[in-house]
């Protein structure tokens, strides 16, 4: 099937060569078609996956000829969105008089009052600004033959599902309905009900969790390197752009602040930005004159770029449909994705939840060593050079001939001195002898331990031969390598079973990866792995016993001299 055979207006059709589409995504297969012939449409499909086009191509053909009004009101989560959304059906409309007008928050009123007046076809707009402009009685919506709600599931998210109702009820009944969803919560599912007659739902595929096009891993480290391990990821992963993600602005600002420090060129996206930085940023990132944009999940939403080569979730997201989210701003216009996920040990279970409501297991991804960043540096380089025009070479070639006429230089060192400068410039690494080894504080996950640990065919049969409940379980020696001590006791009420659910809440190891526990009056000595020693070590040098918070330290054979304990509320004990 092509654009043509849709009835679009030739015009259009024109457009969509001129922008380079070729051939309908599956979601343009089906909902142009259903638009087309006035039907309300409720349609699912990831990010990436050609929404845009599958309801903006019918909308300009539906408007393309109407009198002065607006006919055509899309409403998006946020503004980085709008502006997209806004570019995208400008394009398409390029070759017909049809004009849109950008509606959102933190924008002046002026040019929005004197583009309504205009009487422009087709608004797209967040809901808190159309809202005003509704009330302020300069959106008149007596004359809209087509309302589109794209990523209605983030609207609700964000809070804005009151104000798309109030919207809602302020059209026409006789306008058409297209309604956009990544997923379809409860919600979301009634707001459709409600205003939708006999919608064509167009499901392109699982819409819900979907991250099967998009390579996936994750990198246990604890929190104190996980600025190595990206720098290195970058350093090490050819990419075009990529988007890291941090939980907060502070860790945002901070991210991108550490990145150009260690001589990775970023940029930060959070909400402490103005409207016109965040776009300022984000027009950058899209036109290549930056590969690295550090973002919070707020700042992030809407961001729509083909050549974003991979994502970096450099804090874990707070649920999984925020995690697909996320990895979605990779692997877009049919390409390959790649998304990698810092986990520290603590936060394993959380990531074994993602997995499961994913259906699919998120591997372990290896931290490039300085063998393999050196390596990938230096195949980049290699293929810039590689890259150079006709032109430029004759031209360098003539200077080339010059310096060697001079009898100072010969080619072997010219082409070396060149190399060499190009190298610094960009801030390659020439030097092949570097390690192999890979970082040292990147941990084995609790699966890939057990998975890892030798049976122990003694203890894996019971008295009569039979197989016990622990199955794989790792051999006595195995789990009391390293001996630790928690500075509380009898003394405090603490109990085996205290001690061991502690240490498996915290870690997400199960009891069978947890040796001897002895408690005595002050102290108590737990045997362990040594892999499972340095994650308590490193990441939990504290816990929670019968609600203390209790130290963590190595067994030097010396005992503790002096316990100090915490309760919840900070008294000393």
């Amino acid at each position: 099937m092509k654009f043509e055979d849709f009835g679009l207006d030739p015009r259009i059709v024109e457009a969509t060569r001129l922008m380079g589409f070729e051939t309908p995504t599956p979601i343009q297969e089906e909902a142009i078609p259903t638009i087309m012939e006035g039907r309300d449409v409720i349609g699912g499909a990831r990010t990436g996956s050609g929404k845009t086009a599958a309801f903006g191509l019918p909308l300009i053909h539906k408007v393309r000829d109407v009198n002065k009004g607006v006919h055509a009101l899309v409403l998006v989560p946020t503004r980085e969105l709008a502006i997209q959304v806004s570019d995208a059906l400008t394009q398409m409309a390029s070759k017909t008089r049809v004009q849109v007008l950008t509606i959102y928050g933190g924008a002046a009123y002026q040019p929005q009052f004197k583009g309504l007046a205009r009487g422009v076809p087709i608004v797209v707009g967040t809901p808190g600004r159309i809202i005003d402009h509704l009330d302020k009685g300069s959106l008149d919506l007596s004359k809209l033959e087509m309302l589109v709600l794209d990523e209605a599931d983030e609207m609700l998210r964000m809070g804005f599902i009151e104000d798309v109702e109030r919207i809602m009820d302020a059209t026409p009944e006789t306008r058409q309905v297209a309604l956009f969803s990544a997923t379809l919560p409860p919600p979301i599912a009634r707001v459709a009900k409600k205003h939708l007659k006999d919608p064509v739902n167009v499901q392109v595929e699982d819409s819900g969790l979907t991250s099967h096009h998009i390579q996936q891993g994750h990198v246990m480290v604890p929190h104190s390197s996980k600025m190595d391990a990206l720098r290195r990821i970058l350093r090490g992963t050819p990419h075009e752009a990529v988007l890291v993600f941090a939980r907060t602005r502070a860790s945002c600002a901070d991210v991108a602040e550490n990145l150009n420090d260690a001589g990775v060129s970023a940029e930060a996206l959070h909400g402490d930005l103005s409207q016109s930085a965040r776009e300022a940023v984000v027009g950058r990132l899209r036109n290549r004159q930056i590969k690295v944009v550090v973002a919070t999940d707020v700042a992030a939403r809407g961001i729509d770029i083909d050549h974003i080569t991979f994502v970096v979730n450099y804090d874990l997201p707070q649920d999984t449909e925020t995690y697909v989210h996320r990895i979605g701003r990779t692997g877009r216009a049919g390409r390959e994705g790649l998304a990698i996920t810092f986990v520290s040990p603590a936060e394993q279970r959380k990531l074994r939840y993602m997995e499961k409501d994913l259906d699919a297991a998120i591997p372990e991804y290896d931290v490039p060593s300085d063998f393999e960043i050196a390596s990938a540096q230096q195949h980049t380089l290699a293929q810039a050079m590689g890259m150079v025009s006709d032109k430029e070479l004759n031209r360098a070639e003539k200077w080339i001939e010059h310096l060697i006429g001079t009898g100072v230089w010969d080619l072997e060192h010219l082409a070396a001195a060149a190399t060499a400068l190009l190298a610094r410039e960009r801030g390659i690494d020439l030097f092949m002898e570097r390690t192999k080894d890979r970082p040292t504080y990147v941990r084995k996950s609790v699966r890939a331990m057990r998975d890892s640990n030798p049976r122990d065919d003694r203890k894996s049969k019971g008295k009569k031969g039979k197989q016990s409940r622990g199955g794989d379980a790792p051999s006595f020696a195995d789990v009391n390598q390293v001996q630790l001590i928690l500075t509380a006791g009898s003394n405090q009420g603490i109990r085996v079973g205290d001690v061991v659910g502690a240490i498996a809440n915290e870690t997400g190891v199960s009891g069978g990866h947890i040796g001897r526990v002895q408690v005595s009056r002050g102290k108590t000595t737990v045997g362990m792995s040594a892999e499972l020693a340095q994650i308590m070590l490193n990441e939990h040098s504290t816990v929670s016993l019968r609600g203390i918070d209790v130290s963590v330290v190595p067994d030097d054979g010396r005992g503790v001299q002096k316990v100090v304990t915490k309760s919840k509320k900070g008294k000393k004990k």
